[in-house]
């Protein structure tokens, strides 16, 4: 992660230097690291489906990076708290 634009928007650069805005949509630790689940900033908010990726943030020297979760039992359990973490919030807003 190399910028934060904002409490949801992140911006980072890829190995090639392509940079991509990122809005993230929740997080939660697992095994003492943290996952994001993010999706572009530019999505079209009328989309049927949203584009949803799931990266690791692990530490490269002093700075954080995001990396993609390889291990499929891995990213299976931190997809299923994700989306716990995602209703928990929406059941909480509703109560509001």
């Amino acid at each position: 992660m190399e910028e934060e634009y904002g409490a949801n928007i992140i911006s980072i650069t890829d190995e090639d230097g392509v940079e991509y805005e990122l809005e993230v949509l929740s997080s939660v630790e697992y095994q003492g690291a943290e996952y994001l689940a993010l999706t572009p900033a530019d999505a079209d908010d009328d989309a049927e489906e949203l584009e949803v990726s799931i990266l690791k943030s692990v530490m490269d020297g002093d700075e954080p990076i995001l990396v993609a979760v390889e291990d499929e039992q891995e990213l299976e359990t931190v997809y299923d708290l994700l989306m716990q973490s995602m209703f928990d919030d929406e059941d909480f807003d509703d109560e509001e």
